[in-house]
């Protein structure tokens, strides 16, 4: 039989949610029809057939999550040799067994337990690296396997994170892992503006600038090489809130576009948010990010830096306020603004320079 494997779509995303299949078992497809629907990378994309044929087997159901690379439909013809299956020899022991994942170990300390308590706690559904061990040195003892196992019988079952949320998590530890975050924060007097009901447009053209005053902001940086590459186009991944978690969706080459240009990029993309139809290219190379917050609430955050960029914007909740200009006291519309950047390739004096041309820019009028 022929099997197509689930691809890559986008930004390396180890997996992907099945949220509707299109075909059946039997049915005969054409090259590039419709197939399944997925969920991944931020998006709900659906892939198209790679073949022509009969379907005789379709692995997963809705809801299920798929792995890249795995079978997803096995087609009537040529058969394909599955790599998938892994032969090999399982060995026993009764030593104490230190867990070095990185997926189960905590950055601090891994965990140590038995074959025995491993068991238990496999046929409990308990996770040892949440288990706190009263063992001698940090063994973790079959009581501590069922104390845990008490309380989460008490808290109720698990909610696995699927789609946007699952992607925002490994997002977020990649964050964490890898980026030296600095944050620095100043606020803009926006009272020149004369319609700051919605900020996000003067934002952009800000940031814009900004960008052309300090372009080592927005850049890419590769861990690995130690290198960067500043860049010139300006593609914004704008921070969306929504039920399903955090998403970033770009605007591409939004330097070249005039003010009402970005206000219609921004209100196509609140209609695509309504109906959820991001393609996958949508969500992915951007060169710097911008959070508007502030629409919700709050007036300063620490933003979080997605590698490989190495700034992020954060506007918060504008609010009167008495400041002295001129020696006089006088009630302003104040705008708090945070930026983040990846401290290991952006300087202190490049993040405050960029963060002054922002703020002069705001400063103007419409």
């Amino acid at each position: 039989m022929n099997i197509f494997h689930l691809p890559d779509l986008g930004e390396g995303l180890p997996d992907v949610d099945i949220v509707e299949w299109f075909v059946n078992v039997g049915d005969t497809v054409s090259v590039n029809d419709p197939l399944v629907s997925v969920e991944t990378a931020k998006a709900i994309i659906d892939i198209p057939s790679p073949t022509s044929g009969v379907i005789t087997h379709l692995y997963g159901d809705a809801g299920d999550i798929v792995k890249t690379g795995d079978p997803l439909v096995e087609f009537e013809g040529t058969s394909q040799q599955d790599a998938s299956t892994v032969v090999g020899k399982m060995e026993t022991s009764n030593d104490i067994i230190e867990d070095g994942s990185l997926q189960k170990k905590s950055v601090t300390a891994s965990t140590k337990a038995t074959p025995a308590v491993r068991a238990l706690a496999h046929r409990m559904s308990v996770d040892l690296s949440m288990v706190t061990p009263s063992g001698h040195d940090g063994l973790i003892q079959s009581d501590d396997v069922r104390r845990v196992a008490r309380i989460l019988a008490d808290v109720g079952p698990m909610e696995p994170l699927r789609g946007v949320r699952r992607a925002m998590a490994r997002n977020m530890s990649q964050a964490h892992s890898e980026v030296a975050p600095a944050t620095v924060v100043d606020d803009a007097d926006i009272s020149l503006i004369k319609n700051t009901a919605d900020i996000t447009p003067r934002l952009v053209r800000a940031l814009i600038n900004a960008c052309k005053a300090e372009p080592s902001l927005n850049a890419w940086y590769d861990s690995h090489a130690l290198g960067r590459r500043i860049l010139d186009d300006i593609h914004l991944g704008l921070a969306i809130d929504a039920p399903q978690g955090l998403f970033v969706a770009v605007l591409r080459n939004i330097q070249k576009e005039s003010d009402s240009g970005i206000a219609a990029k921004l209100s196509e993309l609140k209609n695509k948010i309504t109906q959820r139809s991001f393609s996958a290219e949508e969500l992915r190379g951007y060169t710097i990010t911008l959070s508007n917050y502030g629409s919700i609430a709050g007036r300063y955050a620490m933003p979080i830096v997605l590698p490989p960029t190495v700034a992020i914007v954060g506007a918060g909740k504008a609010r009167e306020e008495a400041i002295v200009v001129n020696g006089n006291i006088t009630v302003r519309n104040m705008l708090p603004l945070s930026i983040t950047i990846d401290h290991r390739v952006v300087t202190g004096g490049e993040a405050t320079r960029f963060l002054k041309t922002l703020i002069l820019d705001l400063q103007k009028p419409n």
